[in-house]
């Protein structure tokens, strides 16, 4: 099973109302299961007054296209140390390029274009943490 499909499939069960999934193949195993250990056993308390308003979206989101995290991980603009990042701001991609590497359990993944853009910001810095579906990149579709 290749990364995508890992994360097309983390994307339908997020979209879904199921509380656990469980998928074996013949090499490969995977379990998701909603809300983390022990809160199927916590009781649901009633809500008490009205549902606080949405945080405001993050300002990087409110300027445009993003590419974001599909993991949590380790950020890596290049594919070595020494060598230059993949790209930088003003840099035109093409859908399917790699744009950076993030390192989740001793394992890189590439994270690659969506579509073809121009870069407008590179939002991490090499070597930072970055969370699931947190933005990578701003940029402009061609």
């Amino acid at each position: 099973m290749t990364n995508q499909e890992i994360y097309d499939l983390i994307a339908c069960f997020d979209r879904s109302t199921a509380q656990t999934m469980r998928l074996s193949l013949r090499d490969f195993s995977i379990e998701l299961t909603r809300g983390g250990a022990g809160a199927a056993d916590a009781p649901l308390a009633p809500a008490a007054g009205p549902e606080p308003a949405p945080a405001p979206a993050p300002a990087s989101a409110a300027r445009g296209t993003t590419i974001d995290a599909p993991l949590v991980g380790t950020f890596y603009a290049a594919p070595s140390p020494e060598d230059a990042p993949f790209v930088t701001a003003g840099d035109r991609v093409e859908k399917g390029q790699t744009v950076c590497l993030i390192e989740a359990m001793k394992m890189m993944s590439e994270v690659s274009a969506p579509c073809d853009c121009v870069i407008e910001e590179v939002v991490k810095a090499n070597g930072e943490l970055v969370s699931f579906g947190e933005p990578l990149f701003r940029c402009r579709p061609c």
